[in-house]
């Protein structure tokens, strides 16, 4: 059969990184985007002829249309693509925050999503193509002042919208809402809580569903 090929935003480090190790591990083509060239070479080098590297800015539009087309053309076709970049705050709270730091994560957290959705759907189209989006599970409860949760909430209320719309053409559209994740996201090691792997599981879990299945979220949480 012929491999897949999925694009990977936020693919430098963490969830990102761990679904494209898992995803070719599977036999898919992953195309790996973020803004750190050096880190997605190594990983493209790690991952061999399956993985190419297109760096760019998730919150330019010039940037991730070039990285849809790139990729799709580069591997012939496009059936997936994963939004997965994100940031958090540094300074959390409506009166402590900082208005630049809110601006900068609803770029990447908002309009990072709907930039790289909006490149990918012709692609999408023809292939009858999957579209996941990494919500959290501050995206699925209310957290008090939570600037970061509330992006999330947009998250997952766009997925809900476009699976609906991909509906009608045949494709899918899936959030995945982790809780707390040992990544570079989080300053302090958590190594008792969900690892980039285990959302990595989740994803490919909802992207090789049978086509007759539109899984429209996977929630999961640590244990502990």
């Amino acid at each position: 059969m012929r491999r897949r090929t999925l694009l990977i935003t936020g693919a430098s480090t963490g969830i990102g990184a761990a679904t494209a190790r898992a995803a070719v591990a599977r036999g898919w083509n992953v195309g790996l985007f973020a803004r750190s060239a050096e880190k997605l070479a190594a990983l493209a080098d790690e991952l061999g002829d399956a993985a190419l590297a297109v760096p760019g800015d998730v919150t330019r539009e010039a940037d991730i249309a070039q990285a849809a087309d790139r990729v799709a053309g580069h591997f012939d076709r496009l059936d997936a693509v994963f939004a997965n970049a994100g940031m958090g705050l540094d300074t959390p709270g409506t009166e402590a925050g900082d208005p630049e730091e809110w601006r900068r994560m609803l770029d990447v957290n908002i309009m990072g999503v709907l930039l790289t959705t909006r490149a990918a759907l012709p692609h999408l189209r023809e292939t009858q193509g999957h579209l996941v989006l990494t919500g959290s599970a501050a995206g699925r409860r209310h957290i008090p002042g939570s600037i970061y949760g509330s992006s999330k909430w947009f998250v997952h209320g766009y997925a809900g919208n476009m699976a609906e719309e991909m509906a009608e053409w045949g494709g899918r559209c899936t959030v995945i809402a982790p809780g707390m994740v040992d990544t570079p996201f989080f300053d302090a090691p958590k190594p008792d809580k969900l690892q980039a792997e285990d959302v990595a599981d989740a994803v490919l879990y909802a992207l090789e569903a049978d086509p007759r299945a539109a899984v429209r979220e996977v929630f999961l949480m640590p244990r502990n």
